[in-house]
């Protein structure tokens, strides 16, 4: 007699990335897990009367996505404040967005940019102007900031946070100024990030109701893009448990819609061994359940450890006191059985990293801590070999799609070509996660990583690597789901679309596996299910999706712009659905309208080049 499932999902082209039963069928659910895969004909074996059928509709199906190394938590709280550049394909239409939302936010709060994208990215391959920037907005508040190197602020903003002439430059970073000494509204990390984090943390925030929003309506964006779980890095002005409230209370409720593993990063500069040894009474690792679970600490283990990755500046000397700090900590977190991952651009930096870890594990041994070096973009042979000796793990990002153009310019050409060395890490046989680092430096959309360990190509359209050094598609994917597994110490429970396996996969907008490379960038989700249950639905499959919420407050950019902006792509699936999306990115010659913009905005009917726009025209000007 076969058990009944839950739910069967039949009819699809489903790759299991097991490979003792690399394709099949259908997948049968039954609470919560995978029970059974195979042919449809199998798996409705296990459907009885109270089963739910969905129809997979010849849908190419993978296991769900997952982030080795983000900063979900920090983003939800504020991804309602923020108004996302991430795929925009022109500055003009940027621009557009910027002075659209100016107009709708009421004080005190500010229009925020926070990263997610690339000056490269833009077809104008630059920065706005400050000029451009207060012509945009002269009342409101405007904070951009562009990866981890600057931020730009109007006048308003200049005024909100207070930078006059006799604010003093920070540590590590500097407050531009005019001939006459006054602020320009230009922030440079030189290359200490921290005045560009300060700066942000000095807006407003939203009230509880509006995270709690806001971080279901992140945690949707994140769906629809297929990811299903995440490791949470943590990070500046993150303090636990305060700023974990939110997120704890959705996961309480049985709210989350993303699988999340978090670790805990230090706030306190040369107290950071105090917070680890507090925090190792509050918590320990594997505390949680499937959804929400604590991972260990990191990726700050140390502030004099950290290397900024602005590659528009040289690369920093860490601090003398690195080693000794940071042998504190490691010995706290060993002492407690604490998996930690750190933060660690450099091969310079790395060294000095493995030295401590090396001493570390002299005295207590690290073997089975699933510990982690994170980014390494420029990583040596001889400290790959050191961390495999060791039993860490690297997690990679996307980072240089953003920022390859700069690397090349301060480095060379040549010195990009592994950055990082993705092929000799698994030639080693050490664990490898792919991840975004987002929202920040990079964007949260996994698809523009994949992309690039395909083709080896930043956001801008620069060639990295040499086909030499390039992943294949199926290993890429690999890294994304049962890669990353490892890092959350659930590699046997994560990955793969196997019985015994958490029932998180995905049905994809276009088959990842034969469309152009040029269009990975421009894949999404239109089915993902997590835990067996549909939590984004798309096209075919949206009368199974739940409710979305509307976003709150009423100005929040996301009820305007919400989604990764895939319009750019070549002749993707996205693009087909929207007409306007097939149109030029620069402004109608008859009208004035950007037609980018005009598919986002809601058409105002007093200005007349705004109403065209909004309603679309048949234009070819």
């Amino acid at each position: 007699m076969p058990i009944f499932a839950d739910t069967v999902f039949i009819n699809g082209r489903i790759t299991t990335l097991d490979r003792s039963q690399p394709e099949v069928q259908a997948i049968a659910v039954k609470d919560g897990s995978i029970l059974a895969v195979g042919s449809t004909a199998e798996i409705l074996a296990h459907a009885g009367e109270r089963t739910a059928r969905v129809d997979l509709r010849n849908r190419r199906v993978v296991p769900g996505l997952n982030d080795s190394h983000t900063h979900l938590i920090r983003a939800g709280l504020n991804y309602n404040m923020e108004l996302r550049w991430d795929g925009v394909p022109t500055l003009a239409d940027a621009m557009a967005m910027l002075r659209d939302q100016a107009q709708r936010t009421p004080a005190p709060q500010w229009v925020r940019v926070v990263g997610g994208f690339s000056e490269f990215q833009f077809t104008e391959k630059r920065l706005p102007t400050l000029q451009e920037i207060n012509d945009a907005a002269p009342d409101t508040p405007v904070f951009i900031l562009h990866l981890y190197d600057r931020a730009l602020l109007n006048a308003a903003a200049l005024r909100v946070v207070g930078y006059t002439r006799d604010t003093p430059n920070p540590p590590g970073g500097e407050i531009q100024r005019d001939a006459k000494g006054n602020p320009t509204g230009l922030l440079i990390a030189r290359p200490n990030a921290m005045i560009l984090y300060a700066t942000l943390a000095k807006g407003p925030r939203l009230g509880p109701e509006d995270q709690i929003n806001s971080t279901k309506l992140y945690m949707r964006e994140l769906n629809r893009l297929g990811l299903t779980s995440v490791i949470d890095a943590g990070g500046g002005f993150q303090n636990y448990p305060d700023d974990y409230q939110i997120v704890q209370k959705l996961a309480d409720a049985g709210e989350l819609t993303v699988r999340i593993a978090y670790n805990l990063f230090t706030q306190r500069p040369k107290q950071e061994n105090e917070d680890f040894k507090q925090w190792a009474k509050l918590v320990k690792p594997g505390d949680g359940d499937a959804f929400m679970r604590h991972n260990g600490a990191g990726e700050m283990l140390v502030f004099s450890a950290a290397d900024f990755e602005d590659f528009r500046e040289p690369r920093p000397d860490l601090a003398p006191t690195m080693e000794q700090e940071l042998l504190e900590v490691t010995r706290t977190l060993a002492a407690n059985r604490w998996p930690f991952r750190i933060h660690a651009t450099y091969d310079e930096s790395i060294t000095r990293v493995l030295d401590v870890f090396e001493r570390v594990h002299a005295e207590i041994p690290l073997t089975g801590l699933h510990w982690i070096i994170d980014h390494a973009e420029t990583i040596s042979d001889h400290n790959i070999e050191r961390i495999k000796e060791l039993g860490g793990g690297i997690a990679i990002q996307h980072r240089m799609a953003y920022q390859g153009e700069q690397f090349i310019e301060r480095y060379g050409a040549k010195a990009a070509e592994q950055t990082p060395p993705v092929k000799k890490m698994l030639a080693a046989g050490i664990p490898v996660g792919m991840g975004t680092d987002a929202t920040r430096v990079a964007s949260y959309n996994p698809w523009v990583g994949l992309h690039w360990l395909v083709t080896g190509e930043t956001v801008g359209g620069a060639r990295l690597y040499p086909q030499r050094n390039l992943i294949e598609r199926e290993t890429a994917l690999r890294l994304y789901t049962e890669g990353s597994a490892w890092f959350s110490t659930e590699n046997g429970r994560k990955g793969a679309i196997k019985v015994g396996h958490y029932a998180d996969f995905i049905a994809l907008s276009e088959d990842y596996f034969s469309i152009p490379e040029s269009d990975i960038k421009s894949l999404y989700a239109l089915l993902t299910v997590v835990g067996g249950k549909v939590v984004h639905g798309d096209g075919d499959f949206s009368a199974l999706a739940p409710a979305m919420p509307k976003a709150s407050p009423e100005w929040s950019p996301v009820g305007r712009y919400g989604r990764y902006n895939q319009l750019g792509g070549s002749a993707n699936a996205a693009a087909r659905q929207t007409p306007a999306a097939n149109c030029c990115a620069a402004p109608c010659g008859v009208h004035g309208h950007r037609h980018l913009f005009a598919t986002l905005a809601q058409p105002p009917v007093s200005d007349q080049d705004a109403f065209w726009g909004g309603l679309g025209c048949g234009c070819a000007f």
